[in-house]
């Protein structure tokens, strides 16, 4: 399913975005060495249910996971990259960790990622790969114009992360999102340009460049949920849902200021 936003809603897709861009931001903050998985992950939840908002997470049973996900945040740390299940894991020195976050509030969902370094001891190589999904991201966005296509973004931010001299994985990537989280059309990580479905007002997208140092291969941990390198290194996921209007695309998950 393909959901267009009526322009009555996107004020609603503004404030489930700040939500998420929140979270987040509170979240990085607070997050240390020694902090654990699972506190991050209790802290996700007590600011979900304070805004009166509900977890896109929690319940999600999608084909390629074990049953419903149960928790409120994903949180990947090093080899891992996508849908890392939150689990008794203190943070250490050094670590990348990526957050992953969906919620629904009035009615409209919002999905964002952030990666980072944990500590002080901050490796150049995880800062340079955290640099190119954010700037492949940048110009996913710039490409989200109405008028142009969906291989244009996918083109736009495969460009990038090949320059950067990363493998990119096509199993998954960005996707609709609107009054539930994952929708058509799929956003890959690659593509040709002016190839897919034509960008239109009103149209929201989660764009993801994510990406694994040396290898496009993932494997699932035996807790049926996290995806991992199949190399054991390093990767970095960056995540913002925008919306298409008259002038370009519109970031819905920022913070208030």
């Amino acid at each position: 399913m393909i959901e267009i936003l009526p322009p009555t809603k996107i004020p609603l897709a503004r404030e489930s975005g700040a939500l998420v861009a929140g979270i987040l931001r509170t979240v990085r903050e607070r997050a240390t060495v020694g902090t654990n998985l699972l506190e991050i992950d209790q802290w996700t939840k007590d600011i979900i249910e304070g805004a009166g908002a509900t977890s896109c997470y929690v319940d999600y049973a999608p084909s390629f996971g074990r049953g419903p996900f149960g928790h409120y945040i994903c949180t990947s740390v090093n080899d891992a990259v996508l849908h890392g299940l939150p689990h008794d894991y203190a943070l250490a020195d050094g670590d990348l960790l990526t957050l992953d976050l969906a919620v629904i509030l009035g009615g409209v969902a919002a999905d964002s990622a952030i990666s980072f370094v944990v500590g002080e001891n901050k490796p150049a190589r995880a800062l340079t790969m955290i640099d190119a999904t954010e700037r492949a991201l940048a110009a996913g966005i710039e490409a989200a114009g109405p008028g142009n296509k969906i291989g244009d973004i996918s083109h736009a931010i495969g460009t990038v992360l090949s320059a950067a001299g990363y493998p990119i994985n096509m199993q998954f990537g960005g996707h609709g999102i609107g009054s539930t989280m994952h929708q058509d059309p799929h956003v890959s990580n690659s593509g040709r340009p002016g190839r897919g479905y034509r960008l239109r007002p009103g149209l929201m997208l989660a764009l993801e460049p994510w990406v694994m140092e040396d290898t496009a291969e993932l494997v699932t941990d035996p807790d049926g949920w996290t995806l991992r390198s199949t190399t054991g290194c390093l990767t970095a996921h960056s995540e913002h849902t925008v919306i298409i209007t008259d002038d370009g695309a519109e970031i819905m998950t920022l913070p208030k200021s």
